[in-house]
C-alpha cells in the first residue's frame, strides 16, 4: 500500500471518529439504579452534541406527582429547545416508586447524579437543578442534602421542604432564582420572599420575582418565554456571593 493510500486511510477513520462522537439534538430515554431504586429519566442533547466536549447541565426535577408525564412536561414547556439551542444538557428522572424527591424518593442522590458524571461530560463537574411547584421544592431539598453537586436553584415556583437555617444556609454559595405568580396561594409568596431574604442576609444572590398577572403555573417561563430560566443559569456562572460592601 502506497503512502497516499494509507494518508486516505488515515483521514477517513478520523472522519469516522469525529462523525461517532458528534450528533445532532437528541432526547434519550434510559433506566438506571441508583439509591436502591429503578429511575427512568431522559436526557437532553443539545445541538451538535460532541461526547468529547464538556457541556453545562441542569438536573430538572417535574412538577406534581414527578411521574415521566411531568417530566415531559418540564422538558417541553421549559427546557428542551433553549437547552439545545444554548449548549446544555439536562437530565431529568421521575420519581422512583412515586416517592416525591422531597421524600423518599431523595434516596437516589447522589448515586444518580454520580453515574451521569460518569457518562457525561459536566462542566466542573456541578448541575444547575430546577422545577416547577413540587419540582421547585424538590429542587431545594436535593440542592441542600448534595451542596457540592450544584451551582445554581431555580424554583417556579418553590421553597425549601421544612425549612431550616442549616438547611437554607447548605445552598447559600449556590445562586437561587424564585419565580412565583402574582395571583398564586400567599402560601407560594410568603415562603419564598422569607427564604430569599434569609438567603441575601447571609451574600448569597437570591432573586425572589412575582409574575405580574400570573397563576401558579408560569407562562412567563415557558416556550419563548423560557430563555429567562436560562439567562440565570448563565448568570451564576459569574458568581453566587454578592459583593463585600
Amino acid at each position: 500500500m502506497t503512502f497516499r493510500q494509507n494518508a486516505v486511510r488515515f483521514v477517513v477513520g478520523v472522519s469516522v471518529v469525529l462523525a461517532a462522537n458528534i450528533a445532532s439534538a437528541e432526547l434519550l430515554e434510559k433506566i438506571m439504579t441508583a439509591g436502591g431504586a429503578k429511575v427512568q429519566y431522559k436526557v437532553v442533547l443539545p445541538d451538535g452534541y460532541d461526547s468529547a466536549k464538556a457541556y453545562p447541565a441542569i438536573l430538572a426535577l417535574g412538577g406534581g406527582p414527578q411521574t415521566m408525564n411531568t417530566v415531559d412536561g418540564v422538558l417541553q414547556r421549559n427546557l428542551r429547545a433553549e437547552a439545545e439551542k444554548r449548549g446544555y444538557i439536562v437530565v431529568a428522572p421521575a420519581a422512583p416508586d412515586g416517592d416525591l424527591f422531597f421524600y423518599d424518593g431523595g434516596r437516589i442522590f447522589p448515586e444518580f447524579l454520580k453515574k451521569i458524571l460518569v457518562d457525561y461530560k459536566i462542566e466542573g463537574g456541578k448541575f444547575h437543578v430546577a422545577g416547577p411547584s413540587n419540582g421547585g421544592i424538590a429542587a431545594f431539598h436535593v440542592a441542600a442534602a448534595n451542596p457540592k453537586y450544584f451551582l445554581s436553584v431555580t424554583a417556579f415556583p418553590g421553597y425549601m421542604w421544612q425549612p431550616t437555617n442549616d438547611k437554607l444556609l447548605a445552598i447559600a454559595d449556590m445562586c437561587v432564582y424564585m419565580y412565583v405568580g402574582e395571583n398564586d396561594e400567599y402560601r407560594w409568596h410568603d415562603e419564598m420572599r422569607r427564604e430569599a431574604e434569609f438567603l441575601r442576609s447571609h451574600g448569597t444572590v437570591a432573586q425572589y420575582s412575582v409574575e405580574r398577572g400570573q397563576p401558579h403555573r408560569l407562562e412567563t417561563l415557558a416556550g419563548a418565554n423560557a430563555g429567562r430560566l436560562f439567562d440565570g443559569f448563565e448568570a451564576a456562572k459569574k458568581g453566587c456571593r454578592q459583593p463585600s460592601k
